[in-house]
């Protein structure tokens, strides 16, 4: 097995106990707030195999509270996190679940205000390595490892090559990129792995294109 640093083998810096039930939780919750794009008010957290038996023990619970907080994975407040979270006026439930999942250590988390509510699914790979796997319904691969954009459109041509010659202009390079869609025709999402953040320029720019609805990003 390669690995491409020695944090792939010892895991990241962050509070324990566990890198794959604490630090990995704590990730899941942040991006979920990243997606967002603000602090919620409110949280239903959806717990599955092992993060639902041992979510207590294992600190999964406040972890993932902490990461809505947008605390890192080493961020002393995330002990604390449910009594930040109060302070803050966010409500959150955890539900542990029993139906079968594909990976053993899975969240649904399903967030909202006054505005609008979203819901992704995380499951935590180890080492306090992330994927997400589903937004919104949408299924997709995210890994929250490098800067990313999500970019809700209408299912039109020329989409995807608007938004590929704007990063391009910006001298942005692409690493990973998926495209999906509910029906033909109707709302798609394109999730784009950078290679470095995109400034708030660009963003701007690519919300001005044709048939484009949202605009996310998110930073590593």
């Amino acid at each position: 097995m390669k690995f491409k640093s020695v944090f792939d083998i010892i895991g990241p810096v962050m509070i324990g106990p566990s890198s794959s039930h604490t630090a990995g939780a704590a990730r899941i919750g942040r991006v979920a707030r990243d997606l967002f794009g603000r602090q919620p008010e409110w949280a239903k957290i959806h717990l599955y195999g092992s993060f639902a038996e041992t979510y207590k023990g294992h600190s999964t619970d406040v972890a993932i509270v902490g990461g809505l907080l947008d605390y890192d994975t080493d961020d002393e407040r995330i002990k604390t996190s449910f009594e930040e979270a109060k302070e803050a006026g966010m409500n959150f439930e955890f539900i542990p679940e029993t139906g079968h999942t594909d990976h053993p250590n899975t969240a649904r988390i399903v967030i909202g205000d006054s505005r609008s509510e979203m819901s992704m699914v995380g499951i935590s790979i180890g080492g306090g390595k992330i994927e997400i796997t589903e937004l919104n319904g949408f299924p997709l691969r995210l890994s929250g490892n490098h800067p990313a954009i999500l970019v809700v459109h209408d299912d039109r041509s020329g989409c995807i090559a608007n938004v590929s010659n704007c990063l391009y202009k910006y001298d942005i390079n692409i690493g990973h990129m998926e495209v999906s869609r509910r029906q033909k025709g109707e709302m798609a999402l394109m999730v784009i792995e950078v290679d470095q953040t995109v400034d708030l320029f660009i963003m701007d720019e690519l919300r001005q294109l044709p048939n484009i609805t949202q605009v996310t990003r998110i930073a590593d």
